[in-house]
């Protein structure tokens, strides 16, 4: 599959290689590839994880093959019996308890492809705990930088993988400079969630799974949103159904934040096409508290393009959701109940349906 990134920004091209991951305008890269030929019968029946779509997958089959550990697959489930036409996807229901799993094993499986013998990634605890589980399965170096606020368990989780952990006394943004400046100033390979392009490409699988379970596109997609990791990967996913006529219609996708950080919020009430850095004050759902999205511009775009809308959730209301789930049977991150928070929020018509995922177990925090 012939492969070039093209920066989101100014559109100049690059060839794809392990030492690039942003352009020289400071600009977030996509992958720009051959159209994504895909049909039913590419479905690999016996693969129960997300390998089963290796052929929509830039990443060589032997290369997952020997790092994988079955992520994806996981189920759909009615959030009431009485309402079927609104489900959870349990995406927590992965190797390192959260959907971050779909993105790094192909990440990780690309970086092995380029020979990488170490990663630096940044993370708030889920992205971290998986590249590092994915980087120890492939036998590459790792270092995660974490803030000092990282919960303790992701932290615990993180170094069990063997991962060496930098602790960054600072902001998620400050914790994000220190790992682009160690990766400079030491020639590493940054395995980041945000920057690297190849992470959708596992993301996307998420899409992928939705519409072979349900043989067909949900109505709407209720999102939690930081850096836009999963809407990002599942708008790729519907997308390439879409051109594939596998579905006929892309799905509105309703982005949810924290109140107390939501620069994509400000930014969509605004109506402005870029979100501008806000302070963080502070929120239980340490996830999605990003106050400063690099591919800000291009989640609002994904809003817009299809009808969708962001909701945002206060602490209150995400800590009531949150025993809210738990009562359903669901025991989550503060995050994935901000992420419910918002659906609560959300003026669904009864016909509507709607998937929710539910991206990060609750025993991580």
């Amino acid at each position: 599959m012939n492969e070039q990134y093209q920066c989101h920004f100014c559109g100049i091209t690059y060839d794809v290689t392990a030492h690039i991951w942003k352009c020289t305008c400071g600009g977030v890269l996509n992958l720009v590839k051959e159209k994504v030929s895909f049909a039913r019968t590419e479905i690999r029946e016996s693969t129960p994880s997300m390998c089963r779509y290796m052929e929509a997958m830039p990443v060589q089959s032997d290369t997952l093959k020997e790092i994988t550990m079955g992520e994806g697959g996981t189920p759909l489930i009615p959030l009431d019996p009485q309402n079927p036409n609104v489900q959870v996807k349990v995406d927590y229901m992965m190797p390192t308890l959260s959907f971050k799993d779909r993105g790094a094993a192909v990440l990780i499986a690309k970086a092995k492809e380029w020979g990488v013998k170490n990663v630096i990634a940044d993370s708030s605890g889920n992205a971290g705990t998986s590249i590092a589980a994915y980087a120890k399965r492939a036998n590459i170096a790792c270092e995660i930088f974490l803030g000092k606020g990282t919960s303790p368990k992701k932290i615990a989780q993180v170094k069990a993988h063997g991962a060496n952990v930098r602790e960054v006394d600072g902001s998620r943004e400050d914790v994000a400079e220190a790992a682009q400046r160690a990766v400079l100033e030491e020639g590493k390979f940054y395995a980041s969630h945000v920057y690297n392009p190849f992470f959708y490409e596992g993301t996307k699988t998420y899409a992928y799974e939705i519409w072979e379970q349900l043989n067909d596109a949900p109505d709407t997609l209720i999102l939690p949103v930081g850096n836009g990791t999963l809407l990002l990967g599942a708008y790729f996913g519907f997308k390439e159904l879409l051109d594939n006529r596998l579905i006929h219609k892309m799905p509105n996708f309703v982005a949810i934040q924290a109140e107390n950080c939501a620069p994509l919020a400000q930014a969509f009430k605004s109506q402005k096409k870029r979100a501008e850095p806000v302070q963080n004050l502070g929120t239980l759902a340490e996830g999605i508290a990003i106050a400063k999205p690099a591919r800000g511009a291009q989640i609002l775009e994904v809003i817009h393009e299809t009808n969708g809308e962001i909701i945002t959730a206060n602490e209150q209301e995400i800590d009531k959701a949150r025993a809210a789930l738990a009562d359903k049977g669901f025991y989550v991150e503060p995050t994935t109940a901000a992420n419910y928070a918002g659906y609560l929020k959300y003026n669904r018509s009864s016909e509507e349906k709607v998937m929710i995922p539910l991206c990060g177990a609750g025993i991580k925090v």
